[in-house]
């Protein structure tokens, strides 16, 4: 869903990466798209009764038979400013929390993931801070406002970007029509429309099958424009759901590339994954989920290290 920017809210946490333009970049260094809602991978399905009143739920006490719990994380160079936070969310599925007491953070200029064996909660997470399901307690803050019971649409205003695992291209159109029919609904004149979709064409390596039918283009081909097309908005924050689900090797290396790129240019990015090793290569933190609740949180050499990650998640034998 790529709306109107006809919106007044105040866009303040990443000014400097929308009033500049994309850097010109290649593949080995490059700078998202239309809301599609994806079934949820978790638990349940995302249709809900509505939000009710419970109560924020907290993590449980710590216990010697377990030690299931968040484990703090170095220190890293970011500023203070957090874009994303969510406090005590929570989901209930059929009398059961699938997600009970979830705190995360997001700082712009950072690539964190949430990564979780499959049923954990983890998706069920990504889904209720993009607006895909409503939490049955707690909230979602997003560049200081209140989004917890926002729909997507207004979300993405605010600066919200979302790309989802299922391919969402316009496919009978081409490379170049797929980002001028995203162009086509801010309020620009159509120079300044053909300009900006040529900067993207270039920046993600696309160009020359700008003028492709899409239905044609490689798995990786189509990642690239999918990825192209949301950043027309603008976000400050972009939401990447498996973004390495059905690719080759090759376009996995291009698309960590890109992802690079854009945490140069200022964009802060949430990606959630089962592909737990080509995540890890490219975040700067991550968060564990295991049974609803964040496990354990940090970067990467703290994950693949902590014996309670290996043991419950990663394996004795992982390796990066």
């Amino acid at each position: 869903m790529c709306p109107p920017d006809d919106s007044n809210a105040p866009r303040t946490a990443n000014s400097d990466y929308r009033d500049e333009p994309l850097p010109q970049t290649s593949l080995e260094d490059p700078p998202l798209a239309n809301q599609v809602i994806p079934p949820d991978q978790d638990s349940a399905p995302a249709a809900d009764a509505g939000r009710t009143a419970l109560p924020r739920r907290q993590p449980d006490a710590p216990t010697a038979e377990t030690a299931r719990q968040p484990a703090p994380a170095p220190e890293r160079e970011f500023g203070n400013e957090m874009l994303l936070q969510t406090h005590g969310l929570v989901k209930v599925y059929d009398g059961r929390a699938v997600v009970n007491g979830v705190d995360i953070n997001v700082r712009p200029g950072e690539i964190v993931g949430l990564l979780g064996p499959n049923g954990a909660g983890k998706t069920t997470t990504f889904y209720m801070i993009v607006g895909l399901v409503p939490p049955n307690g707690g909230e979602v803050i997003f560049d200081g406002a209140d989004v917890t019971s926002q729909p997507m649409y207004k979300r993405a205003r605010l600066g919200m970007g979302y790309l989802p695992q299922e391919e969402s291209i316009f496919r009978k159109l081409t490379v170049r029509e797929n980002i001028m029919a995203v162009m086509e609904t801010l309020p620009l004149s159509k120079a300044e429309r053909e300009d900006r979709t040529q900067q993207l064409l270039k920046s993600f390596g696309i160009l020359h099958i700008a003028d492709n039918i899409a239905l044609t283009c490689s798995g990786g081909e189509k990642r690239r424009l999918t990825i192209a097309r949301s950043l027309v908005t603008q976000p400050s924050l972009l939401m990447l759901d498996e973004p390495f689900s059905g690719v080759d090797p090759i376009a996995v290396s291009e698309i960590q590339n890109i992802v690079r790129s854009l945490r140069k240019a200022g964009l802060a990015i949430l990606i959630t994954d089962h592909n737990v090793r080509e995540t890890l290569e490219i975040v700067d933190r991550a968060y564990l989920i295991y049974e609803g609740k964040v496990l354990r949180e940090g970067t990467r050499d703290f994950l693949i290290n902590d014996p309670v990650s290996r043991e419950l998640y990663l394996g004795d034998r992982f390796s990066m």
